[in-house]
């Protein structure tokens, strides 16, 4: 069996960066479409029969609380914390979450942000406390 090596992967520590940025770019993204929906709750358009239909406003404050809590997750990520990778990728998965809910109201933006949530589910998951050996 090949021994580990205890200096870090560069490769590794970019993914967990990158997860970190990610997440407040993410952050800043669902605030700003939640502040959108509270201003104006009739700038975005749903379906008729989709299972998980709130009034816009309703999705407004959601985007906008979880994106302010996504977004200080992310500059958490930047202290290696275990507290910090652990928010980050509840964080990353109750965000792709919502914006698998959002799909109705605006289906592009909302798949960009599940598949970046989903890339920093798995840098967090598989290489955030290479972070912590720097």
């Amino acid at each position: 069996m090949a021994e580990r090596s205890s200096e870090p992967s560069g490769w590794a520590v970019g993914w967990t960066y990158f997860a970190g940025m990610m997440m407040i770019m993410i952050g800043f993204f669902h605030a700003i479409a939640g502040f959108v929906a509270i201003v104006n709750d009739e700038f975005y358009v749903a379906t008729k029969e989709y299972l998980l239909r709130f009034d816009t406003s309703t999705w407004g404050w959601i985007h906008l609380i979880l994106g302010i809590l996504v977004l200080l997750a992310g500059f958490g990520l930047f202290s290696g914390a275990v507290w910090a990778r652990t928010l980050g990728t509840i964080m990353a998965l109750i965000s792709a979450i919502a914006a698998f809910a959002w799909l109705p109201y605006y289906p592009v933006w909302a798949i960009v942000i599940i598949a970046v949530a989903v890339s920093v589910i798995w840098a967090l998951t598989a290489h955030g406390r290479d972070v912590t050996r720097l």
